[in-house]
This record gives C-alpha cells, structure tokens and sequence, in this order.
C-alpha cells in the first residue's frame, strides 16, 4: 500500500527547517494564538469570545481536557493552542451549498487535510445519494428519515456502529449510547479506542477505575513530578503553569521522551514579567532521553531498585501480589534494560534515588505509552512503582493520565464504550428497555466489521474518523463499503469525502455558540464536572445542537417510548436522567453552580479499590524489547505544534523548527548518514509488517536530536504506515508509536 502526498499538498515546496527551540509559549506563543484567531474571526469577536473561554460562567474550550482551577482564574484562561482551537470553531468562513456544487467528491478527496478544515462551517444539513457526484441539500425531516429507515431495515442493530469524538457534551453522549443501546447494540467505538484506552485498562485492572487519582492540587504541592511519553509544551500547554507553579514550591521534574520536547525544557509564562521580559522557568531536572518502546524495560529497573525503600505498611494494608512483582524485578537484566532504553544504569539509579527520596510523587504520561504492543503492560510498571512508594492517595501524590480531547474522559463516563457499563442495568430500568449484553466493536474492530459487511452503517457525531485511524487505504476501502455513513460534524474533514453509497452531513452547534435548549457540562481530565455556555450567535440559522439531533434520530428511529423531544427542549431533563443512573451524579443539576464537582475516585479519595479482592494490584510482566533490524528505524507518530488530534491549523511545528509544511520524518544524524540519506533529500517512509509493507511517499528528511535507531512523523500522514491488527495487547489500541521503518531515497 502506498500513501501519496495530496494534489494540492505543498509538500516540500515550501518546507523549511531551521533549530529546535528549547523554550516554549512566551510572547511568540501570544502572537501566533492571537495571530489565528484574528486571522479567523476577526479582532471584535476575538476579544469577545477569548475572554469567556473557560471561566466559570464561560464555554470550556474545545481543545484539551486539562483542568481549569476551581478558585481564582486569570482573565486569560487559555494557550495558543487553545486559541486555535476556539478560532478553527468560531470561524467567519462558511462552506454554503455553492461551495458543495463547486466541488465534487472526486475533487475534494484531492485535498489536504489542512484545505478542508480552512473551508470554514457547514451550513445546512447535506446529501450525497447513491451515484451521485456531489453532495446536495436535504432537509432536516428528511435526512432523519432517511437514516432512521436505513437503520430500521438492517437485518440486526449489530449491522451499525455508532462512533463518537471527545468534545462531545455529557449529555450529548449519554442521549448518544441511550440511543444506540435502545436500538439494539453496544457498537460504540470512540476516539479513547485509540489514545488512552491502554491507560484505563491498566488502571481498571490495578486500582479498580480507569481514570488518573489526581487533582489539580496535587500538581501543585508535589514533590517529584515524572512526565513520559507526554509533549505538553503542544498537546496540553496550560499544564506548564501547573508545573511552573509545582516548581516554584519546591518539585522536582523528570521528563521521560525521546525527543526534546521545548516545553519541558523552559516555560516563559505569557502571564507573568518573567515570561516575557525574563528567562522564563527551567522546568525539568533531569531528562532522560529514552530510546521508543524502552519505557517498560525502564520503570521495571527503577522497581528494582526501590524495593528497598518500599513502604511496607500500604502495601500491606492496601495491596496484593506484592511478592510476585518483587520476584520478578529482581531478576532485572541490566544488559537487556540498557539496549532497550538507550540510557546507562548510572542513570536509571540517579533517577531511583530521586524516586526514594521523594514523599510525595506524581506519575504523567500520555500517547508515548498507550500505543505500543505492550502499552498496558508498561502503564502497569509505572503504577507498580507508585504502589511500590504508596504513592496512591495521599496529597500531592498518584497517577496521571493526562487525557487529549476536552470531554474525552466525560464521553467513557457517560457510556461511550463497547462494554456494557456497571450501571447498565439502572440505564435499562430506567428507559424500560433490556440493554444488550453482548461486547460491541470498538474502534479496531469496527473497520475489520465494515470491511468484512458486518457493518453497513456507520455514524459518527464528532472527530475525523478516516484520519484518526490506522491503516488509512484499509479504513478508507471499510467506509466506502457501507451502505450509509452519517457525520455530525461543525467543520469538513476527510470523513465527509470518504462516503459509503449514501453519505450524510448533519452540521451542528460548537461549543462557543448559544444554545437555546440550555448549557451543556463536560468532564476534564481530573474528574471535574462543570458548566459549559456558548455565547456567539449559531454560524448558520440551520444548525442543530448534538443533543437535539440525537434526539430527533432517536424519535424518527425507535418512537416516542423515550421522552426524546423533552431531552432535545431542555437539557435539565437529560441531567435529571443521568442524576439517577450514574453512580456520582446525585443532585447533578444543583452541584453545578460555580467551578462544579468532582466525582468519587475511591483510591484517590480513600485508598479503597474496585478489584476482586479489594486491593491495588501488582502486576508482573516479561521484559520486551522491539527488534529493529540493521537498517531499520523505529518510528513513531506525533503532533505538530499546529494540530490537535486530526485538525490541523497550520503547516508550521514552531518548536521543533519546522515552517511551511508537515511531510518530515525526524531521524538521527548518523543514522541518515548510514542508510546514504542526505539531510533535507526527499524519501518514502516504508514499514514492514509479517502482511506485507506500507509506504508513505514523498517525506522530508530531517536530522534531528534523537536517539539513535528511532524516527518520528506526524499523524495523520504517517497512518498509513500502521496495520490495522498491530494493537496494544489488553487494549486493542493502535500501535502508532512503535512502526518499524525503512527510508528509501527517491
């Protein structure tokens, strides 16, 4: 399978490289923020919707799901990025029904991501019918109809899967899985399947709840703070001020990553004179630049080497399957952890000493360890060595995954998953309706279902699911194949031109714009549930709200057993439905008055856990290392510092030096002068699987500061290059960050 460059790609035309920074935001952060919204909405509405973005009585911003405090905001609650995010949604461009007659699918699907996303906001609610060319108008009575027969004619309710994003609402997303439960099954991928899904799984199993145990407190007071596989300098920029400010008491920070990454390296915080005027604050002490996939051989070393400073009275008390863990890392063999990190035992031990040392500890991470074969298994290491320091529940202290899209942690709460939820039978007593029992598709197995005919009707509200996923002409042949696919979306993306023989576009409200039904909540990556109100005018008249369209989809489906228009009129009555089926809701409506509410998290809140016997759990798993042949890279996927998740808002990656365009692969020096690759010479990216190769064409080589034997791309470019059955073990989470490679020269 080969992956070209689109027509209208500037590719390596434009492309410029210069250094790596190594200090990120500051007044180049404000400029390039304020810079996009302008360039989107003008200077007027820019002022305006910026100063409400997550303030109390404010919109929470669609970007990512890092927590606002609960007392004193600053009146500019947001990053650069986060100003992107708001100025992609609150645009002035409008994709219209002209635009759609201008293009059709054929020349759309010709177009770069980027192009698409720059059209602006659909209008109106649109068609393409079976052969047609062209998308057309359809009238919103229509188009529910249309789908709701489709739906009502399959030959079971398991012939649909029913997809979503993580900026859904909570309501939204709970009326979504009602819907798709009470027509009849439990096909439910979301965009979780693919970033933090190994994290929950890791969590549930050994703490009993697949959520992070810490506050946003407990940033602040800690005493050690240890970041893998995270970049939050692009991913999750307010993070640095949690961490400035966990400097400023006295914390430590260890990043974990292979790539310098400019925002853990020094911070200049726009909001202070220091920031501006100043150095800024250097935040990590000791950075350890870890070879991709070496993450488990590492956290196993420093559990051997903490054994002596367990604290014997929590694991006791508080866990099981001490002694096992301990049998295994004893045996640690340091010759296999030195080849499979990169890093020498002086250093794995200096950085164990400041593990030992520290009385309060705080675990991140993101996608650098949830999308390898052994993502579960590693993430079990990291909580092994917290259990190992009874680093679980106590102030300043405890794990954190560090979710991406706002809301993406609220989806899984509300039952946006393929299993059956605990509450599921309060949820079929409720609506009066027996809930399906068997496991749906997740994500990874929805494609294998469209692809094989299980599936023929896919429907997505959110997200950007042909560029999110792996495997791309694989995924893109599975869509095709549908006999419908339906997406509720704000803006145009690749999805809309990846069509099965009837396509949909049921265009609905952001989250910044006014919604007369009510405020809709969201629920951040600390457990806080709060308010969220859109105040700009709809971009169009015809726009409907994701509550109201599931709503209306669920009345033109199933009929009026469940109160459909009432939750549709008022989102008070979707609350008061939650309030009384979900564990934590209780008194919902009334506890969302100022900065909202956090839900229980017994580890955190009183060291008690959800597994069978009780007690935290230790875990014991072999030590794995990738084999790379000779010749061969190990690469990974990531972000420019000018996208979030699939959109993207630019075609520059600032801190790592890159300007005009985003088909790059960083390497090593040396390892480019070894394969007779030129810095700067174009080449395909090809990687190597037991079905065959994948190749992504016409990438620019860049040498760049990385561990030797690894590589990087962004996504979505570099999808391609990953099979769609290459899954993390326990999760069934795309492996995107452990890609095998060659480089050949063209």
């Amino acid at each position: 399978m080969a992956k070209k460059a689109p027509a209208n790609d500037p590719g390596d035309r434009d492309l410029r490289v210069g250094p790596p920074k190594d200090v990120a935001a500051g007044v180049p952060g404000v400029v390039a923020g304020l810079k996009a919204a302008y360039a989107e909405m003008g200077v007027r509405r820019t002022a305006l919707t910026l100063a409400r973005v997550n303030q109390k009585h404010g919109f929470d911003c669609p970007g990512c799901a890092w927590p606002e405090s609960g007392g004193h905001r600053s009146p500019a609650e947001f990053c650069e990025n986060g100003a992107k995010a708001v100025a992609e949604e609150a645009t002035l461009r409008r994709v219209t029904r002209e635009f759609f007659e201008q293009h059709s699918l054929d020349d759309l699907a010709g177009k770069s991501d980027y192009w698409l996303g720059q059209q602006g906001r659909i209008t109106r609610p649109m068609v393409k019918r079976p052969g047609a060319s062209h998308y057309t108008p359809i009238a919103w009575d229509e188009a529910f109809s249309l789908l709701a027969s489709v739906l009502n004619k399959l030959e079971s309710p398991d012939q649909a899967a029913f997809y979503t994003s993580g900026r859904t609402s909570n309501e939204a997303a709970f009326l979504y899985q009602l819907f798709a439960r009470a027509f009849g099954t439990n096909n439910l991928p979301d965009c979780s399947n693919m970033c933090h899904e190994s994290s929950g799984s890791a969590l549930n199993a050994t703490i009993g709840i697949g959520k992070g145990s810490v506050s946003l407190e407990d940033i602040h007071r800690a005493g050690l703070i240890v970041v893998v596989g995270q970049n939050p300098g692009t991913n999750h920029p307010r993070m640095l001020s949690a961490l400035e400010i966990a400097k400023r008491n006295g914390a430590k920070i260890i990043s974990v990553n292979p790539l310098p990454e400019a925002g853990l390296i020094r911070f200049k915080n726009p909001q202070h004179t220091g920031g501006v005027v100043g150095a800024g604050t250097a935040l990590s002490d000791v950075y350890l630049q870890i070879k991709v996939g070496g993450d488990l051989a590492l956290f196993q070393a420093i559990g051997s080497l903490l054994l002596e400073h367990a604290d014997r009275e929590f694991i006791e008390r508080h866990t099981t399957g001490f002694e096992s863990y301990a049998a295994n890392v004893r045996e640690v063999d340091w010759a296999k952890v030195e080849h499979a990190t990169g890093l020498g035992r002086a250093q794995i031990e200096d950085v164990a000493r400041m593990f030992a040392e520290s009385e309060a500890t705080i675990a991140c991470w993101a996608m650098g360890l949830t999308q390898h074969k052994d993502a579960v298994a590693t993430i079990q290491e990291v909580v092994n060595v917290q259990l190992l320091r009874g680093m679980i529940g106590k102030p300043g202290a405890g794990l954190c995954p560090v979710r991406g899209h706002s809301n993406v942690q609220g989806d899984r709460t509300m039952g946006v998953w393929e299993r059956v939820p605990a509450w599921g039978p309060a949820l079929g007593k409720e609506f009066d309706f027996p809930v399906p029992a068997e496991t749906g598709h997740d994500t990874v197995d929805t494609i294998r279902a469209m692809r094989d005919g299980r599936v023929k009707v896919f429907v997505g509200m959110g997200g950007n699911f042909a560029s999110a996923t792996p495997d791309t002409e694989l995924t893109e042949a599975a869509l095709r194949s549908c006999t419908l696919t339906a997406h509720i979306s704000t803006k145009l993306n690749r999805s809309h031109v990846v069509t099965g023989e009837t396509a949909l576009i049921l265009p609905c409200l952001g989250r910044t714009e006014a919604d007369p039904a009510g405020f809709v909540t969201v629920e951040d990556s600390m457990s806080c549930v709060h308010a969220s109100r859109g105040r700009l005018k709809p971009a169009s008249d015809l726009l409907l709200s994701e509550v109201a369209i599931v709503s209306r989809l669920g009345a033109a489906t199933l009929g009026d057993h469940i109160p459909w228009r009432e939750f549709e009129h008022d989102y008070r009555e979707v609350r008061a439905r939650i309030a009384r089926v979900i564990p934590g809701f209780e008194n919902y409506e009334e506890r969302l008055d100022g900065a909202g509410f956090t839900l229980p998290h017994p580890p955190r809140d009183s060291r008690s856990f959800n597994t069978p016997d009780g007690r935290a759990q230790f875990t014991t798993s072999p030590m794995t290392v990738i084999d790379v042949p000779e010749g061969r890279l190990l690469l990974q996927t990531l972000r420019s510092h000018d996208q979030y998740n699939t959109t993207i808002y630019g075609l520059d990656d600032r801190y790592r030096g890159i300007k005009g365009g985003r088909r790059v692969v960083f390497a090593h020096t040396e390892d480019l002068a070894s394969f007779g690759v030129a810095d700067g010479s174009l080449v395909d990216i090809v990687s190597e699987w037991p079905d065959g190769e994948r190749r992504a064409e016409s990438f620019r080589a860049v040498a760049y500061p990385t561990p030797r034997g690894c590589a990087a791309a962004y996504f979505p470019e570099a999808n391609v290059l990953v099979p769609l059955d290459s899954v993390a073990t326990g999760s069934n989470t795309p492996t995107s960050k452990a890609i095998v490679i060659r480089l050949e020269a063209r």
